[in-house]
């Protein structure tokens, strides 16, 4: 799954257009390395995203299936570490 779709599913980000602007801007990264929107992400990449004055980083612990998960169920697909 793409990483800007990947953020939206999770409910990380409200849509997936900002996940695309943020990987446009240099904002997102997976283990370690900046990445495009197109970016598949896999079981066990750590995503990291960089704020004005924090990072929060996520590891990826499956990958959902389905357009849209409930926010109760994102503890499922990803955990963050900081």
């Amino acid at each position: 799954m793409r990483i800007d779709k990947f953020l939206n599913v999770v409910n990380i980000t409200k849509r997936r257009a900002i996940s695309e602007d943020m990987c446009k801007n240099g904002v997102i990264s997976v283990n370690n390395q900046v990445v495009k929107a197109s970016k598949e992400v896999k079981v066990g990449d750590e995503i990291s995203i960089k704020f004005i004055e924090y990072t929060s980083i996520y590891k990826v612990l499956d990958i959902p299936t389905s357009k849209s998960i409930p926010k109760a169920m994102q503890e499922k697909y990803v955990v963050k570490i900081q």
